[in-house]
């Protein structure tokens, strides 16, 4: 078969996206294979996941996400703003309302996060601090700035559903070499996280103008450039420790480059995040292939993106140095 595909990312979170909107292409465990695939970096292509972007009963479109591990994300925020631009671009809507697995979420044209860089905002509203929501087995109804001594003897976490799993921390530096330890040593304590969880580095930046650098370990993927939901996560987490204020925005910075999110809080202590930032296209390809022998691919190349890329280069090194000066 030959299948059309773009290569894109969200602040640095890349991803090869797949349109089945007009006919569903792939059967489960062929989306398994491809994953393990497409993904490995050893690869021809490489990268932290593929989007499936299908049709919806329930919205504008579907986003299906799937690891580099062959497992499927229940929510990607990277994704979800890469999803939104193309969907929004293949039904000539600024806005859309995208179907993941744990609901409905809005992806509309945002402001310019930096020159000549496009920006769309994601709701993540289906958020919860429900330890069974989340889940992670222990004593309590929730786990806001606890020791978890299973998995550090030093370090305080706060357990959020976003909705995939999400535990941050708050730290003074952020140690990519610790962050890597425990992310590896969470997902192997399966007595106290049944379903695996992301491991999240908080670091608080600035007082004044409000902003956090965030890593991310991500169960099925590892250290990735960003995570949506974990930047989300970490923002609401230091809203809730008292470092901020909710209901306004803040820039947060990552090895991709920057995004902002305004964590929000409803009526019943509902909360949510607007997450905005880059969607980039980088380029389309072709792949040859025959199931079930993926590997046995080739590739002819479409368009590439040299504008969006370069110009998204610029910002990389913008806001590394704006880092760089407030570390």
């Amino acid at each position: 078969m030959k299948l059309p595909i773009l290569k894109c990312h969200g602040s640095g979170n890349d991803f090869i996206l797949i349109n089945e909107y007009d006919k569903l292409l792939f059967s489960e465990e062929e989306r398994v294979t491809l994953s393990k695939v497409l993904c490995d970096r050893k690869g021809a292509l490489g990268a932290d996941g593929i989007l499936f972007f299908q049709n919806s009963e329930n919205a504008d479109g579907k986003m299906r996400m799937f690891n580099p591990d062959g497992s499927e994300a229940s929510m990607c925020g990277n994704g979800l703003r890469c999803v939104g631009r193309f969907a929004g671009e293949h039904l000539g809507k600024d806005a859309v309302l995208i179907e993941t697995l744990k609901g409905v979420s809005n992806v509309v044209r945002d402001k310019n996060i930096y020159k000549d860089i496009a920006a769309y905002q994601a709701e993540l509203s289906t958020i919860s601090l429900k330890t069974t929501d989340i889940p992670i087995v222990v004593n309590s109804e929730s786990l806001i700035d606890q020791p978890l001594p299973a998995l550090s003897a030093h370090l305080k976490f706060t357990a959020v559903s976003m909705p995939n799993p999400h535990l941050v921390a708050i730290v003074d530096s952020i140690s990519e070499s610790e962050l890597e330890k425990l992310g590896e040593k969470s997902n192997q304590l399966t007595d106290l996280f049944p379903n695996g969880v992301n491991v999240n580095f908080c670091q608080i930046l600035d007082d004044a103008e409000a902003a956090i650098f965030v890593r991310t370990y991500e169960r099925g993927v590892g250290l990735t450039n960003s995570c949506g939901s974990g930047m989300s996560a970490a923002s609401l987490v230091s809203c809730l420790l008292g470092h901020y204020s909710l209901n306004k925005s803040m820039d947060v910075y990552n090895k991709g480059g920057l995004v902002r999110c305004k964590p929000t809080v409803g009526y019943h202590h509902q909360y949510s995040v607007y997450l905005s930032g880059n969607a980039t296209f980088m380029f389309s390809n072709t792949l040859a292939f025959e199931l079930p022998n993926v590997s046995q691919m080739s590739q002819s190349f479409g368009q590439i993106f040299i504008d969006e890329i370069q110009n998204y280069g610029r910002l990389i090194e913008s806001s590394q140095q704006r880092l760089e000066y407030l570390i």
